[in-house]
């Protein structure tokens, strides 16, 4: 048993069975155990008494577009961290692509590993890119320890990162599900796409109309079809129509190895409440109507979908011009996920357990990695520390992000992230982060 070097206390510890008074003993990084509260602090251990501020899992962010190098004036690894520990994260993987190059090949994976690893202030891993030709790629970046393999059923909105066709598709497929490896998919069909007016301009309503739910549909239709045939693991992006639950709980029924994830923005943003011209709201699938973001909170409570993460795609200040059709689609919310969720969720009767189970369990279980996402003997001893009952108002000034562009600028949220520990170390308190620990991680070592 190795000498216990910290001891956790809180009135309110949030552990897979439950919140509850405890003392959580750590040992090299690691968990040891969860006691009870008043258990005796063993000689030479150091004991934080955070009261009644809540324990949570640190989060896990499955979702992030950093984009460096490249577009490093969009976001970076030592922003994007730092936002991410002030915020309760501690570990996220990074999109395959908006970086320069896109992480699709070996060489490129070595290239952005090698820009993250000075930089990195929370555990940072890589999801690999499935693009028209790179077949031949993509078993050496399984190899190489990448989390999974992102791909687009219509264009990305760069072009370094193009979508694949059908028979693209299905060879991709086939050779992920050779490896056991996972496909993460943005699934909007690009026939519905073509199909729907293409208005522009700064009506949100229009913008609505060109991102059809039928275009979500459809692909997550095809995808479970592929999963079927090739007994593949897909994983559906950012839901954003909810007439697609019933076919991913169909799916899951029978077997099919599909999961799908959902984002803060679709689940506290409702197309109703949308400016016209604030194209800080724009994204892609598009935030739909209050009705259906009702539907999403079933699918979580229900179990349809997985994760809550943030599809945080950030980009600088002047790509979000007030036409909808030519702003870059993207919100930014690394910083301020937990937050955002836990203010929704408590209004709809849920609970800290929940947040924990859509924003830290999920996300690892879905990813892969058995050591995050609990506060449990033999996991990384990653606590998001949250005071649950007190607000503050969203100022875009105090945000970490490189561009401080967010659609919840002047929102008053509950939840206050009081500190961020990594494997036993406090890196954030307060809002301000406090020192730089992460690491690289990879799939085979997570």
């Amino acid at each position: 048993m190795p000498d216990i070097q910290l001891v956790l206390r809180s009135t309110r510890v949030v552990t897979p069975e439950g919140m509850r008074p405890a003392s959580v003993t750590v040992a090299d990084g690691r968990i040891v155990d969860v006691l009870p509260y008043d258990a005796e602090v063993p000689a030479g251990a150091r004991l934080e008494d955070v009261g009644d501020d809540a324990v949570l899992p640190g989060l896990v962010d499955t979702h992030v577009h950093v984009n460096d190098p490249g577009r490093s004036d969009w976001e970076g690894f030592w922003t994007a961290t730092r936002a991410a520990a002030a915020g309760g994260i501690t570990t996220l993987i990074d999109m395959p692509l908006n970086s320069l190059p896109p992480t699709t090949t070996l060489d490129n994976l070595r290239v952005k590993q090698e820009v993250a690893r000075s930089k990195a202030h929370i555990d940072t891993g890589f999801w690999g890119g499935a693009i028209p030709g790179n077949v031949s790629d993509l078993r050496q970046l399984h190899e190489a320890g990448v989390f999974g393999f992102k791909c687009f059923l219509s264009p990305s909105g760069v072009e370094e990162f193009p979508e694949l066709d059908p028979a693209q598709l299905t060879a991709a497929i086939a050779e992920i599900a050779s490896c056991d490896g996972l496909l993460i998919v943005h699934a909007e069909d690009p026939g519905h796409l073509a199909a729907a007016p293409q208005r522009g301009g700064a009506a949100y309503a229009d913008f609505l109309a060109s991102r059809p739910r039928a275009a979500e549909n459809d692909a997550i239709a095809l995808l479970i079809k592929l999963a079927r045939a090739y007994e593949a693991r897909v994983h559906v992006l950012h839901l954003s129509s909810s007439d697609a639950l019933p076919l991913l709980a169909d799916a899951r029924r029978e077997g099919v190895r599909v999961t799908a994830e959902t984002c803060p923005h679709f689940l506290t943003l409702t197309a109703e409440d949308v400016p016209d011209g604030a194209t800080e709201f724009k994204c892609c699938p598009p935030i739909r109507e209050r009705e259906n973001q009702d539907a999403l909170w079933q699918g979580l409570a229900d179990g349809t979908l997985d994760c809550v993460v943030s599809d945080h795609s950030p980009c600088t200040t002047d790509l979000k011009t007030p036409d909808f059709g030519t702003a870059w689609g993207g919100i930014s919310s690394l910083q301020l996920g937990l937050p955002v969720v836990w203010t929704a969720a408590r209004e709809r009767g849920h609970g800290l357990e929940d947040i924990a189970r859509w924003m830290s369990h999920g996300p690892a279980q879905v990813a892969g990695l058995p050591h995050k996402g609990a506060i449990a003997p033999g996991h990384d001893a990653d606590f998001a520390v949250v005071a649950p009952e007190e607000t503050f108002t969203v100022d875009p000034g105090r945000l970490h992000h490189r561009n401080q562009i967010t659609a919840y600028a002047g929102k008053t949220l509950h939840g206050v992230v009081r500190g961020t520990w990594l494997r036993g170390e406090r890196i954030a308190e307060g809002g301000r982060v406090t020192q730089r620990a992460g690491r690289l991680i990879e799939r085979h070592t997570a």
